[in-house]
């Protein structure tokens, strides 16, 4: 998968005590007619300790990111796939959770660490606690309806031999060339007397505004071999937070 895409910090304290012990004994000798007793010591205790194990994270903290208790949606991730929460950040380390392509109770703990080509946000998932690429978690801002945006950037009202189709036109109507776009199917179509499926487009190269999640809707054409637009829903996928439904 793509892992856009956090690992936990264990730290065991361990003390070993040893204990050397003896049981006292007694030796008699004969000096002339009076008895001798030597009593021989037990020896001393010795006790000793460990210094715990530290437990180092890879990459390097950093300072940007989500604050603690804020909450993340996945975005980017296809329909047919999950964002994996690791147990350090890392492709590398152990899943310990995978979340679903909609998923929106992602809650960060507050750190963030740097990897050679990726940032990774530490999240609390359920009570679980794990690292995930940034590149996949986000804001979820405003929802609206950008239908007449989308026939106003195209020219005309699109219509396509199917939903999947349709989809993409509308996905690549919004979709940046530099930097390049994402086109992800995050929704995997539906059909019958409404068509539905839903992209998000990612990766705008604008750290407020990450990208656009798109549930579009069409109806069968009248030639019943293909759909015609009928409406757009647009939510914002913000980079840093929200304010009033915006990105900030």
């Amino acid at each position: 998968m793509r892992t856009h895409p956090f690992a936990l910090t264990a730290v065991v304290a361990l003390a070993v005590a040893a204990c050397g012990g003896g049981v006292d004994t007694a030796a008699t000798t004969t000096t002339g007619s009076q008895p001798t007793t030597t009593i021989t010591a037990a020896p001393p205790t010795t006790s000793t300790t460990t210094e715990p194990p530290t437990t180092t994270l890879p990459g390097d903290p950093i300072d940007i990111g989500p604050s603690a208790g804020d909450v993340l949606a996945v975005i980017g991730v296809a329909h047919d796939d999950v964002l994996n929460v690791r147990a350090a950040p890392g492709t590398d380390q152990a899943i310990v959770v995978e979340l679903e392509p909609l998923a929106d109770d992602v809650v960060a703990v507050g750190n963030s660490r740097s990897l050679p080509r990726s940032i990774w946000f530490e999240v609390d998932v359920d009570g679980v606690t794990g690292w995930s690429n940034s590149s996949f978690l986000g804001y979820l801002g405003q929802t609206t309806d950008e239908t007449a945006s989308i026939i106003d950037l195209l020219g005309e009202t699109p219509e396509a031999e199917t939903m999947t189709d349709l989809g993409r036109v509308v996905a690549e109507a919004l979709a940046s060339d530099e930097p390049p776009s994402r086109i992800v199917m995050s929704v995997a179509p539906t059909v019958g007397d409404l068509g539905e499926v839903t992209y998000d487009v990612v990766g705008l190269g604008d750290d407020a505004l990450r990208g656009f999640r798109l549930h579009v809707f069409g109806t069968p054409s009248e030639s019943g071999e293909g759909f015609v637009l009928r409406s757009v829903e647009q939510t914002l996928l913000c980079g840093r937070g929200v304010n009033a439904g915006l990105c900030v």
